[in-house]
């Protein structure tokens, strides 16, 4: 069985300072398997693709799991929808090979992380 995102980053990292950079974390993660799971597409390894697809939908899991939908209210359920459909996307591009549907994770990410960064930059500034 995968192992937990959460769990594998706490082992990973030396020190989280918080929650927040915690999230900021999982959406690196996700960046940076998704970028080896494009490569291994690209080199038709299928072993080593499928390995970092599975991590990588293993953090989308864990961004799941911890959504609080109660303090979240309309943003947790977005996010809901997104990191499900970013599941599905992977699961697409584990299926057929499709680096495309990588590239969409990868720029949601993106767009994730650097909403969360800005967030918690004026979170710190209050």
């Amino acid at each position: 069985m995968r192992g937990n995102a959460y769990h594998l980053y706490q082992q990973n990292a030396v020190s989280i300072e918080s929650p927040a950079k915690l999230i900021e974390m999982l959406y690196e993660g996700i960046l940076r398997f998704s970028a080896q799971a494009k490569r291994y597409i690209e080199l038709d390894d299928i072993e080593k693709k499928i390995y970092y697809i599975n991590k990588t939908t293993d953090i989308f899991s864990e961004l799941l799991n911890i959504l609080d939908y109660d303090r979240g209210g309309e943003v947790a359920h977005y996010l809901s929808g997104l990191y499900t459909h970013q599941i599905k996307l992977l699961a697409q591009a584990n299926i057929r090979n499709d680096e495309t549907k990588i590239d969409t994770v990868m720029r949601v990410a993106r767009g994730l992380l650097e909403a969360w960064r800005e967030i918690n930059h004026h979170e710190l500034a209050r």
